[in-house]
């Protein structure tokens, strides 16, 4: 969910891209969005960290293998990023995201994305000891642009 929808309930065009953002860094790293122990990082902001640290092979879920190229997956994470930025302004739009990933133009460097905090709701009482497991796979496709 895009910040201006979450904190603001308004929907634009390009709260898509901030949720195809999320999408592409959860099928890399094998991750939800939630689900991190440190109240202060999500997905977003553990990706961020590590591009910040020039630590981003580390993102990639080990599930993947080497089923992959590695300057494809960085792209990859590298437009994710200028995705989910704070501002909808400040993201890519759609086209722009087919054109960096089918590396026809250069990445611009993204700046801290958008909702890199978030609260967490903590619960006193499991009244639950279901587990739940899950798989992810991820498939790079290039698009031919007439």
């Amino acid at each position: 969910m895009s910040p201006e929808y979450a904190f603001h309930g308004r929907f634009l065009m390009k709260s898509d891209v901030f949720s195809f953002g999320v999408l592409i860094l959860e099928k890399i790293t094998g991750k939800k969005r939630r689900g991190y122990s440190e109240p202060d990082r999500n997905l977003l902001g553990h990706v961020w960290r590590l591009w910040k640290e020039e630590r981003t092979v580390e993102t990639i879920d080990t599930a993947l293998g080497d089923s992959y190229i590695i300057a494809e997956v960085l792209r990859c994470i590298n437009v994710a990023l200028l995705c989910v930025q704070q501002h909808p302004d400040d993201r890519t739009n759609m086209s722009s995201v087919l054109s960096m990933l089918a590396g026809d133009s250069t990445l611009p460097q993204p700046n801290q994305p958008g909702y890199f905090i978030e609260r967490k709701l903590h619960s006193t009482k499991s009244t639950s000891s279901k587990h739940e497991s899950q798989s992810n796979e991820f498939t790079i496709t290039l698009l031919e642009l007439c």
